[in-house]
């Protein structure tokens, strides 16, 4: 598929074009990941009613067509004060319940769950109508205690990481796990491995998965105390 439009934005490994008022192509530059695979599982949770852009199949692996949204992500919104971080954590909390109360896909394992597995702020747009998910590049399924892990930990790196959002981040952080009990240690120590493998972490950021980890476990007993 060639682009259609002009580049609306690019992130670690994709870029997003312009197609038209109601559509979007997302176009994958490292063909890291399974676009169609990924349009899959998002038209599932859609179909459960969770809030998620819908797509259009194209047959490729890098290219996603996507429902324009408008509205700005949930990023911008705590930055610029629209939202503030008990309300933010409130809100990722809530759209990781709803996600695990999905039915999971393989009948024959009835404990796995859709898990969304990069779930934080940039990664939900606050529309008109609701928030909207994105960015479902990673998902897979599994225990809910992952996708509990990789938010916590995703947080908890900028938390500790000492630039501007870091005081913001641990107070969402607080707010995410307000109530810990979907968090498992297990899930944990398998985000944290994930994260250092992950081949868009800067040396910085890998770094400072100890220092995250740790606040993680410090912020949920805190929470479950």
């Amino acid at each position: 598929m060639n682009t259609t439009g002009k580049l609306l934005g690019s992130g670690r490994s994709a870029d997003v074009y312009e197609i038209d008022d109601a559509w979007v192509l997302r176009r994958d530059r490292e063909a890291w990941g399974d676009a169609a695979a990924e349009g899959a599982v998002m038209e599932y949770v859609r179909g459960h009613g969770y809030p998620v852009p819908r797509v259009r199949p194209t047959g490729s692996r890098t290219d996603l067509v996507l429902e324009r949204l408008s509205g700005p992500t949930l990023l911008d919104a705590l930055t610029d004060g629209r939202v503030g971080a008990a309300e933010g954590g409130a809100l990722l909390a809530g759209l990781l319940r709803r996600l695990h109360a999905v039915p999971g896909r393989d009948a024959a394992d009835p404990d796995a769950r859709v898990l969304h597995l990069d779930l934080h702020p940039d990664n939900v747009m606050l529309t008109p109508d609701g928030p909207r998910v994105i960015d479902w590049s990673n998902a897979e399924d599994g225990r809910p205690g992952l996708d509990w892990g990789m938010s916590a930990v995703i947080l908890a790196q900028v938390a500790v990481g000492g630039e501007a959002l870091a005081e913001p981040a641990g107070a969402l952080l607080a707010a995410l796990l307000a109530d810990p009990s979907g968090l498992t240690g297990d899930g944990l120590a398998e985000a944290r491995r994930r994260r250092a493998a992950n081949p868009t972490m800067t040396r910085r950021e890998v770094e400072l998965l100890g220092a995250a980890e740790e606040l993680v476990r410090r912020t949920a007993a805190g929470a479950g105390g």
